[in-house]
């Protein structure tokens, strides 16, 4: 009897709640029988497009590359070996001159009086020498004088030596081959013994000096081959002379000395150069430095593809660069270099070769 005023006072409630429970029956039924959707699979992203080019590796010098400047092979000051007044130059500056050729003289003075008092002392000894010589085979004289005359005449002689030494030292010489490349007096100076007076080199042969650091000294021996590359683009072939023995203390490099011949003499000394030593031979790529790049963990090095189309990276091991390009070694005798797309191509990735060529210095 309960039951009637409750229904009674609650009749929207229920009204409501059982339309709810029919719209959520007819909905889970038609999810039921309602077959699912398709779901379209997803498309593969293509590979990105390369361009690829095949290198074969070829026998390279590995270089060695220093600096340096070129001396001339004698260098000397000529010097005068006697007072005098210089009264005459015979060589002109910058002229080839010859061992012994005269460029300049210093006035006699009274060197000619003083040959005549000297040639003129040495009859007088050598006429009292003979007189006492015979007296003494007569058993007139004895050995004592003699003697005392026999060493009266040798310091005449002696004397007359040191007067001619003298005159022929008024006589300046070159004492070697080579350039007039200074004047240090002229005519007219008066010269004390040692005073400079002209400069001398020879440039045939030259002398390249580097400095070969100690990491590298190992490699270079004397005789070995080298190259001279001059200012002005000239390249003359050179032979490594001498190797220094021992470090430079400050910089812990090695002197090392190169020949160059130079027999016209047109090549100056005291210039810069460029010296090439090459110390092995290796098997290297030619490549663009615009290919080089670097992996993750910072390495120089180029990117390839190999046999199945994955991108790779090799670290490269730089020799040298020319008008050509950079010369590179450490690889594989065949690869296939990226040359376009690099940048889009992952290593371990695959790629699509779009084209593909030889190189042609191969």
């Amino acid at each position: 009897m309960a039951l009637k005023p409750f229904l009674s006072r609650h009749r929207s409630a229920l009204v409501i709640l059982g339309v709810a429970v029919l719209l959520a029956a007819w909905i889970a039924s038609g999810m039921l029988t309602r077959e699912p959707a398709a779901v379209e699979p997803r498309a593969e992203p293509e590979p990105p497009t390369v361009a690829v080019r095949l290198s074969r590796a070829r026998p390279v010098e590995r270089l060695l590359t220093l600096q340096g400047e070129v001396l001339p092979d004698q260098q000397v000051m000529v010097r005068a070996e006697t007072e005098g007044r210089l009264v005459e130059t015979s060589a002109t500056l910058g002229a080839v001159v010859e061992a012994g050729a005269l460029i300049a003289r210093i006035g006699m003075d009274d060197r000619e009086a003083r040959l005549r008092r000297a040639e003129a002392a040495v009859a007088g000894r050598e006429a009292d020498y003979r007189a006492v010589a015979d007296l003494a085979r007569e058993g007139f004289q004895g050995q004592l004088r003699v003697d005392t005359a026999l060493a009266e005449l040798e310091a005449a002689r002696a004397e007359l030596e040191s007067v001619r030494l003298d005159i022929e030292r008024t006589r300046i010489r070159a004492p070697i081959d080579g350039i007039l490349n200074r004047r240090e007096a002229e005519v007219g100076d008066y010269l004390s013994v040692g005073a400079p007076v002209a400069e001398i080199l020879e440039n045939d042969p030259l002398k390249a000096i580097v400095q070969v650091p100690q990491h590298s000294i190992h490699r270079v021996q004397q005789g070995d081959p080298a190259r001279v590359e001059f200012n002005d683009a000239e390249i003359r072939a050179g032979t490594v002379r001498h190797v220094s023995s021992r470090a430079d203390t400050a910089t812990r490099t090695f002197r090392v000395e190169i020949e160059v011949d130079n027999p016209g003499r047109d090549l100056p000394s005291g210039i810069s150069v460029r010296v090439r030593i090459p110390v092995e031979e290796v098997m290297a790529h030619r490549i663009s430095p615009a290919l080089v790049t670097l992996d993750p963990e910072g390495r120089l090095g180029i990117k390839t593809v190999n046999d199945q189309d994955l991108v790779e990276f090799h670290v490269i091991d730089p020799m040298r660069a020319d008008a050509d390009g950079l010369w590179v070694a450490g690889l594989e005798a065949e690869i296939r270099i990226i040359t376009v797309g690099q940048g889009f191509a992952t290593i371990g990735e695959p790629v699509r070769v779009l084209a593909e060529e030889t190189d042609s210095a191969s």
